[in-house]
């Protein structure tokens, strides 16, 4: 099973298989900009020996960046990349490869925009349609946040675990599709700033959680679309905080 956004980040694992490695090279290089937006990519022949891969492997890996909106195929013509507006923003990979090649404050901003849409949604309906073993495991997770040994990459992953606990316990199947969001939001904290890091900040963040949790025990809709929120902009001042110190 692929890994996702947050745990590759942790780990730091390499792309290994030959399609994979012309998907995550040629898809970084568009989205840094390396290949303009109405620019041709190199050829094929050009392309296969570059990344040392058949012209079969080579056209899959084509196929997987038009289907992600990064190019189109135009016949003779070439292979072309599309404008940023027809990129799948949703996609694993190209989140990935949006932190990877430097992200700003207005990429986390749109970001935390978007997790704002649903997320405080999302732990409205919990609030109305969790069974009590979902909001038990909504609990056991957040106090898990409170853990004092976490580093920053436990910490990101205890707070992907319980974000996307909520989403499952809204019992909405498209909002649980949208936990890459999430994790590209947490991929933005780990590797920028994390409550880890701090360790008088790690009681505040699980509390904050777990009042998530208790608003949607009370079924308190409201209350938990609150409590939610806070925990979305408190992250995003955060980090958006820790990217201005390095620029």
């Amino acid at each position: 099973m692929q890994k996702g956004l947050l745990e590759a980040a942790i780990s730091g694992a390499n792309t290994r298989t030959s399609h994979a490695q012309v998907v995550n090279e040629l898809g970084r290089a568009i989205i840094a900009g390396e290949y303009p937006v109405g620019s041709t990519l190199p050829g094929d022949v050009d392309l296969a020996a570059r990344f040392k891969v058949s012209r079969t492997v080579l056209r899959e890996a084509m196929k997987t960046l038009a289907a992600k909106g990064l190019v189109v195929p135009r016949a003779r013509i070439g292979t072309r990349v599309t404008p940023n507006t027809q990129w799948n923003l949703f996609d694993g990979d190209i989140l990935t490869w949006h932190f990877a090649v430097g992200i700003n404050e207005e990429f986390l901003t749109h970001l935390s925009e978007v997790r704002l849409g649903f997320e405080p949604h999302a732990a409205a309906l919990a609030a109305r349609n969790a069974t009590e073993a979902d909001i038990s495991q909504m609990m056991r997770l957040a106090v898990a946040m409170g853990d004092p040994e976490h580093t920053a990459g436990s910490m990101a992953m205890a707070d992907l675990k319980f974000h996307l606990s909520v989403l499952e316990a809204s019992g909405n199947p498209f909002l649980r599709t949208l936990g890459s969001l999430i994790e590209a939001g947490l991929v933005g904290a780990f590797t920028l700033s994390s409550p880890a890091e701090d360790r008088s900040k790690i009681n505040d963040v699980a509390a904050n959680h777990i009042r998530i949790v208790e608003e949607i025990h009370k079924r308190d809709e409201e209350g938990a679309r609150s409590a939610m929120e806070n925990v979305i902009r408190l992250g995003r001042e955060r980090v958006v905080q820790a990217l201005r110190d390095v620029t």
